[in-house]
């Protein structure tokens, strides 16, 4: 009798989350219609019939692939493609998103939360006036139907400078495009943006009342709250 060793057993693969079958279901919708960069996709009310899923499931799909630079989703205009991607890549892409979520996650907490602290304690009103700014906008794009994802920026980014800490500015602009990552991702999902921005009032009441230690936590929350994005889970 051979003595040869008994093969091993094949593992279990790994079931393919949703968002990567309707990824790579919406490229195939991209091939098979052979839309070109600049063309306009299907409204997400067609897509999501014609995908068998929510529209809710399938925004997110979609901020998915706008992440990755293959569509650009524009307020009431729709999705319109930028470049023709390989499912292999996309996929590739969305995993090592995924992966890097807790690392960026880590760096705005030690970040973002001590910048909040300074800004309360160095905030000039000229630095008031510019977060008072970014919230009206932010709240403006939402009233319009939008995410708000300009306007949430746009507070990050006073917060930031009312610290006056040149240094750690040079480091949030560093993260600056991580953030945006997981910004667009989060402010996809239903009721976020309000949630969003009831949470940056929050910062700011802080800060305007020259608060560090209540800046700071609030910050925190801020940051756990929009960092937790069912579609990367």
């Amino acid at each position: 009798m051979s003595d040869a060793a008994s093969p091993q057993p094949l593992g279990r693969l790994a079931r393919p989350r949703l968002y990567e079958q309707l990824v790579e279901q919406l490229l195939g919708y991209i091939e098979s219609a052979r839309l070109q960069p600049g063309d306009l996709l299907p409204a997400e009310r067609d897509l999501a019939e014609r995908l068998g899923v929510s529209r809710a499931t399938l925004a997110q799909a979609l901020v998915a692939l706008e992440v990755l630079g293959v569509i650009d989703v524009q307020h009431g205009t729709g999705a319109v493609l930028r470049h023709r991607a390989s499912v292999a890549s996309v996929i590739k892409g969305l995993r090592e998103h995924r992966s890097r979520l807790p690392d960026i996650v880590e760096a705005r907490s030690t970040l973002e939360v001590k910048l909040a602290a300074l800004a309360a304690e160095r905030r000039t009103d000229a630095d008031l006036a510019a977060i008072d700014a970014a919230l009206s906008a932010m709240q403006a794009e939402i009233d319009d139907g939008d995410r708000g994802a300009h306007g949430d920026e746009l507070f990050h980014q006073a917060v930031t400078a009312a610290a006056h800490s040149p240094v750690m500015a040079q480091l949030m602009a560093f993260i600056g495009e991580m953030v945006l990552e997981t910004r667009l991702e989060s402010l996809a999902q239903p009721g976020r943006p309000e949630q969003s921005l009831a949470s940056h009032r929050g910062i700011a009441d802080a800060i305007r009342a020259r608060d560090a230690a209540a800046a700071a936590a609030a910050m925190q929350r801020h940051i756990e709250l929009v960092s937790d994005v069912a579609l990367l889970k």
